[in-house]
């Protein structure tokens, strides 16, 4: 049996997994039902603060470039200069790197992982930490196991505060990290060729999402199918 303990680093209040009534439901076909409807809208929320990011960035840099940057509203570079931090941007001019990097993630690839990585949103670390896609984290609040502690491994089970932000964390991640550069550079193409890019086509840039590395990408593939939920996903 393993063991979990909760360590906190700061000060941190969270309900875990989804509500009670989830649970509770008998019919597998329903609870997959229900899990996929709440996935969505918090997608959705994701996907639309992103979207919000990156009109900011649009109208900063149609107001600006006109007048090569002269005469700059030091409020909207301040807000600039966050979101270069926030997404790795390296030149705080470059609207390219911005509009590569802040862009929705495909609902369905959402869905699919986390439908694997939580089962279904049944898992102790979804239940207990509001994880749902197999988060890591190596400092801040953690659920470490006694599997771990004697492997003499210091990473941790992250915590969220809530399903949302774990939605939320989770697409920052594709949309940041060096090990998913293929993912928006695929992503980028589809957009200028005013393609939809599906989570079908995009779970081939998920090799290194999991040691499962082929398996794992035709497992995800294989849920999105088996669901439709392809038919979730927009431009």
């Amino acid at each position: 049996m393993i063991v979990f303990y909760v360590i906190f680093f700061t000060s941190f209040a969270y309900a875990g997994g989804f509500p009670a009534l989830y649970y509770q439901i008998e019919d597998t076909a329903k609870q997959k039902e229900e899990f996929i409807k709440q996935m969505k809208a918090f997608a959705d929320k994701s996907n639309a603060d992103i979207l919000k990011e990156r009109e900011f960035v649009t109208s900063f840099f149609e107001k600006n470039v006109p007048y090569a940057f002269r005469g700059l509203n030091q409020e909207n570079v301040g807000h600039l200069i966050s979101l270069r931090n926030k997404y790795g941007v390296q030149n705080l001019f470059d609207r390219e790197a911005y509009y590569e990097r802040i862009d929705i993630v495909p609902v369905s690839l959402t869905i699919a992982q986390a439908s694997l990585e939580s089962g279904w949103g049944k898992s102790r670390f979804s239940k207990e930490a509001n994880n749902l896609f197999g988060h890591w984290t190596y400092s801040g609040a953690g659920l470490v196991s006694s599997q771990i502690i004697s492997q003499g491994r210091v990473s941790m089970i992250r915590l969220f505060g809530s399903l949302q932000k774990s939605v939320d964390g989770y697409m920052h991640n594709l949309n940041t990290h060096n090990a998913y550069a293929d993912f928006r550079a695929r992503r980028s193409k589809a957009r200028q060729k005013g393609e939809v890019y599906t989570g079908t086509e995009a779970s081939k840039t998920m090799i290194n999402y999991s040691e499962g590395k082929g398996e794992y990408i035709k497992m995800v593939q294989e849920m999105i199918k088996d669901n439709n939920l392809d038919a979730l996903d927009k431009k």
